[in-house]
């Protein structure tokens, strides 16, 4: 097996992330609401105060080898607050390209998004995962995660841009 290193984006990671963003959407069968681009990557994530932050998994070369590393999963964080519990952290995505799963690579960054959350002193981790995705939901429960639809009944809901229009009037 290759040698995995789970480690920060850097702001030249933008590409490679825009890239796993889309297979990761086109997996979950969204692609078409994928609107953001490599510059607004760039622009939110490495800016004075990012609105995110990214963990990128990468296969290490073998000794020998002329090739770089190559980007083959990611883990999109930020920090949300709960008035119950406090500081939080919350994993927007966490993808593994197809050809590289099973080997613990995702369990990897979740561990790794567990450590900085740890770190930053949060006393929750929280991700959202489609009902039909049924391998990430026993994946997350057999690292530990409590289904809160199963166990509370939480339902979660957005407003898009024309309904938050709408709502502020404008």
């Amino acid at each position: 097996m290759a040698s995995v290193r789970i480690r920060e984006a850097k702001e030249g990671d933008c590409g490679d992330i825009l890239r796993l963003i889309r297979e990761l959407a086109e997996f979950e069968k969204l692609l078409d609401q994928v609107k953001i681009s490599e510059e607004a990557l760039r622009a939110d994530g490495f800016g004075e105060n990012p609105f995110y932050h990214c963990l990128v998994a990468e296969i290490l070369p073998a000794p020998g080898e002329s090739l770089g590393p190559c980007v083959v999963g990611y883990g999109l964080y930020y920090f949300i607050y709960s008035t119950w519990k406090g500081r939080t952290i919350y994993l927007e995505d966490v993808y593994v390209m197809p050809e590289y799963r099973g080997q613990g690579i995702g369990s990897k960054i979740i561990k790794k998004v567990a450590e900085v959350a740890l770190d930053k002193s949060c006393s929750q981790f929280r991700l959202a995962v489609l009902n039909w995705n049924q391998k990430a939901i026993d994946l997350y429960k057999a690292l530990g995660a409590q289904d809160l639809t199963e166990a509370e009944g939480w339902h979660s809901f957005r407003f898009e841009e024309e309904a938050m229009r709408k709502l502020a009037g404008k």
